[in-house]
């Protein structure tokens, strides 16, 4: 089963600072348009459209049957309702950089040491 990698939470407000700093605009122009790109995304896929951007991944709302379930703290069978989900799969680019970030000591349970071009025979792209 996968774990998750305890890093630190990055908010809408940092990625403003960061992205008016990097293109000079200012932060309000900044904040207003990262949030229309946001409500962008929200109302197409509330529409039940395919959002692709390329490199990033691409984002699908799935039906999810009703189903019956178990309350685990009762063993009570629960009748869940169908819903609409939202699903991402990663794109190319995505998957290659997070796959070549270094993994924390704290889930191999050792230091991690980065590898350079000399320590392999060859170097993944």
């Amino acid at each position: 089963m996968a774990e998750k990698i305890d890093g630190n939470t990055v908010t809408k407000k940092d990625l403003v600072l960061r992205i008016a700093e990097s293109t000079g605009h200012k932060q309000s122009v900044t904040r207003v348009i990262i949030q229309e790109f946001i409500d962008e995304i929200i109302g197409e896929l509330a529409s039940g459209n395919r959002l692709e951007l390329r490199d990033f991944g691409v984002f699908e709302v799935r039906f999810r049957h009703p189903r019956q379930a178990r309350n685990p703290k009762t063993g009570e069978q629960v009748q869940v309702p169908p819903k609409r989900v939202v699903t991402i799969k990663p794109g190319k680019k995505m998957k290659d950089i997070i796959s070549r970030a270094p993994i924390p000591a704290s889930l191999t349970g050792a230091a991690q040491v980065p590898s350079t071009p000399d320590d392999d025979e060859e170097e993944e792209i």
